[in-house]
């Protein structure tokens, strides 16, 4: 596989959280679904880019410094937004996070996309206009040479009702050779329905494999080549917070699957649309560990190859 096969674009937001509540300080940190993807990536090796869309402000510096920091390229014209992006989460009395945002989204004018082989997106970016619709033409734009991930990552603060965003979910879907949901994500789009059969339409319609995270209880994931579903055990750690683990597994997920040739360049799609359960188990392993290692710490952590391949050694974690 070539340097450019490995290289993954991250097209989405990244913004600043500030989170406050009764009887705690406020704090404001760091974040944004893409940006944790794409420092994931680069934690596993993986020349990792980012297209976002901050302001030439503090926070904005903030962002670039820390995404830098995690050895995460930023796309040229990131920095062109009139202010920094922020999602204010407001917590009650037993933690629970109530969110207001201030977010304009948008992408730059994007060059040399030949030089990436996989594209990751999803989130607020991939429904927020005006660059919701621009995300969707550099999707379509990238699939001749290069694989696609998304995940919806859904925030009903922004989208307010399914029927609001369910059009360009779907389309993204089909436009996607992986896709990574939450049983969360899937109850607030469809509903009354089973997540069995969610995943199955969703296959239908054009992704390779479709996993959906259930928290405590782990994943399930599905091939388009495979009758059955699978199954993806957690990982056994102490639980420090749950901030980023989905970001963490779709990170090691595409990672795993790079590394197994599985997404980078138009061949893989073709492997990947070919593959079956014992081509992209250890990319599911991967995944699992990547989030068990984020949930164990405080925050969206990124975790290298070393740590991930010590959790994957050590039996005591299954």
């Amino acid at each position: 596989m070539t340097q450019e096969e490995h290289s993954v674009l991250c097209l989405g937001e990244a913004l600043m959280d500030v989170v406050s509540g009764a009887d705690r300080p406020t704090r404001e940190h760091v974040g944004g679904s893409p940006l944790n993807v794409a420092a994931g990536l680069a934690s596993l090796d993986h020349p990792a880019s980012l297209c976002a869309w901050w302001g030439p402000d503090e926070r904005g510096a903030r962002l670039e410094a820390w995404a830098s920091t995690s050895g995460v390229a930023i796309v040229p014209g990131t920095a062109g937004a009139s202010r920094t992006a922020v999602a204010r989460a407001q917590l009650d009395a037993e933690g629970r996070a109530t969110y207001e945002f201030d977010i304009e989204w948008d992408v730059p004018e994007l060059t040399d996309l030949d030089g990436y082989g996989h594209l990751h997106t999803g989130s607020i970016a991939a429904t927020l206009e005006p660059g919701g619709t621009r995300v969707v033409e550099v999707v379509r734009g990238m699939r001749e040479h290069a694989t696609v991930s998304y995940d919806p990552n859904i925030r009903p603060a922004l989208m307010v009702e399914p029927t609001r965003v369910l059009e360009r979910v779907e389309t993204l879907v089909g436009l996607s050779d992986v896709v990574k949901a939450s049983d969360e994500d899937l109850g607030w789009l469809y509903p009354g329905e089973s997540v069995e059969d969610v995943m199955r339409r969703w296959l239908r319609v054009g992704p390779a494999m479709v996993v959906v995270t259930c928290g405590p209880q782990g994943a399930y994931a599905m091939l388009a080549g495979q009758r059955d579903l699978r199954s993806v055990a957690q990982v056994n750690v102490e639980v420090g917070d749950t901030v980023g683990a989905g970001d963490s597994f779709m990170a090691g997920l595409v990672s795993g699957l790079l590394d197994a040739d599985l997404l980078g360049s138009a061949r893989a799609r073709r492997r990947l649309r070919d593959a079956g359960w014992d081509d992209v188990e250890p990319a599911l392993r991967r995944a699992a560990v990547t989030s068990g290692i984020t949930v164990s710490q405080h925050g969206a952590y990124a975790p290298g190859r070393d740590e991930v391949a010590a959790v994957q050694d050590d039996p005591t974690r299954d």
